[in-house]
């Protein structure tokens, strides 16, 4: 196959804002609030950073450094260096595929909520939960409003990556700093609110139990997007000027202080009017227009701020794992870009729609005990993720040649990376450990023991049959 030219990033500004948009998502608003309410608040976040800035930071160095040396998306790229891993690859490509089946319908819930921001949602705050329930379980609805999230996508992820992805990140990520940043300044002057910045930022590390790190650790990736060929996706579209440990802690960063400045915007406010922080996955669509309700008139503003905010992380990140099953096709089955990204929406357009109505008409059907909703979130979450870090890390640290790996980061020399063998050593023997850890736990601790089963089936099947690939 002739290997066509690559689409490549039109300025490091558009890449970062283009990889934090990535990183920040659905991860950072909608579940870092509810994880840390319902893991103690300031103990986990700081397991949850620690993670983030050693463990995070040294598999995007990673990604963005195999993905920058072949120029190739997850697939290709580890099967031009070791073809015995290529099931890795396409354990990412399934991961973002997967994810996609039930992220657009929280994209949509979000958009959706914009509206109903202006139509009445905060005019009895007694009813908003019956309001949350009664629309997810709707039919028509939610569908209706996860396919215009999903052709935004579609639209953005068809014009390429410096015509589409990166002038959407470069509208986007300022943006929803922006409308963030309002809503805090918001939260933290609220009477009371006082008492929500010390669950912030007060750890009682009593609380903290061997399913804290789990979380941590599992959002961590979730929120990085690592281990789904994200960030090996872009960056097989970076120019070798770039400094890749640089930019891996840009985007970490980036991605970290927007999950703390959800925080700020969420938790001082909760305790403000006297809400229970661990409350789950509802947080967001049902506590937090509680909050907006409660401060009057000026409230159906914020709360479409809020709401607005929460759709643009939705989106930054979904057109990344629309990308990775996107350059999959493009890459490996030398499809053009609109051909590739109208088939993978396409099918996505099916899973997603599955996904919505297993919150209601086909709420009877399920996959292995759980709806196809849930199906998705914990097959990728639980499993998925975990595996495809751990086996990034091996094929890193074990299966390629060192000094390929310091040529890269290093620019061929003409950057300096004091750390770089600190680095490897974490990447080839401290993460595997600590991933393994955290996967056995995971595993253990998923209920659905069958879908477990599942998930681990698939990765075997992939690693018998990858060759032939």
């Amino acid at each position: 196959m002739e290997k066509k030219q690559r689409e490549n990033w039109g300025s490091r500004v558009g890449f970062l804002m283009a990889a934090a948009g990535s990183a920040v998502g659905l991860g950072n608003i909608w579940r870092f609030p509810y994880m840390a309410g319902d893991n103690g608040g300031s103990a986990f976040i700081i397991i949850y950073l620690a993670f983030a800035l050693i463990i995070g930071i040294s598999i995007m160095i990673s990604e963005f450094a195999i993905g920058r040396r072949t120029e190739l998306a997850a697939v290709g790229a580890y099967k031009s260096i070791n073809k015995n891993f290529t099931f890795a690859g396409v354990l990412g490509v399934l991961s973002a595929f997967f994810i996609m089946g039930f992220y657009p319908v929280v994209g949509g819930w979000a958009l959706a909520y914009v509206f109903k921001s202006f139509t009445g949602l905060l005019s009895n705050p007694a009813v908003i939960g019956d309001i949350f329930g009664g629309f997810i379980t709707s039919s028509f609805e939610p569908v209706m409003w996860m396919l215009i999230f999903l052709a935004m996508n579609i639209a953005i992820v068809a014009k390429g990556i410096a015509g589409g992805i990166e002038k959407a990140g470069k509208i986007l990520m300022p943006t929803l700093f922006v409308l963030l940043l309002l809503i805090a300044g918001r939260s933290v002057t609220l009477p009371g609110a006082g008492a929500g910045l010390d669950f912030l930022f007060k750890p009682d590390f009593s609380a903290v139990t061997g399913q804290t790190y789990l979380a941590a650790l599992g959002q961590a990736f979730f929120s990085l997007s690592l281990g789904m060929g994200c960030m090996i996706t872009y960056g097989s579209y970076l120019g070798k000027s770039e400094n890749l440990p640089s930019n891996a802690l840009i985007v970490t960063l980036m991605d970290t202080g927007v999950a703390l400045l959800a925080g700020i915007a969420i938790f001082p406010a909760l305790f403000a009017f006297g809400m229970e922080p661990a409350v789950g996955a509802g947080l967001v669509f049902v506590v937090v227009p509680q909050i907006f309700a409660a401060m009057g008139g000026i409230g159906t503003l914020f709360s479409a701020i809020f709401f607005v905010a929460l759709t643009v992380a939705a989106l930054t990140s979904s057109v990344s794992l629309l990308e990775v099953v996107t350059a999959y096709l493009i890459d490996q089955r030398g499809w053009e870009r609109k051909k590739s990204v109208y088939t993978a929406g396409g099918i996505m357009v099916v899973t997603g729609i599955l996904s919505s109505l297993s919150m209601g008409l086909m709420s009877g059907f399920t996959m292995f005990g759980v709806g196809v909703f849930d199906f998705f979130d914990i097959l990728t979450d639980k499993i998925f993720l975990a595996i495809g870090g751990l086996l990034l890390a091996i094929f890193v640290g074990w299966f390629v040649d060192k000094k390929d790996l310091e040529d890269e980061i290093t620019n061929g020399g003409t950057i300096k990376f004091g750390l770089f063998n600190v680095w490897y050593n974490t990447v080839k023997y401290v993460i595997p450990v600590a991933i393994l850890i955290v996967a056995v736990m995971g595993i253990i601790s998923i209920e659905q023991t069958s879908l477990m089963i599942f998930g681990l089936a698939v990765i075997g099947v992939l690693a018998i049959f990858s060759k032939k690939l």
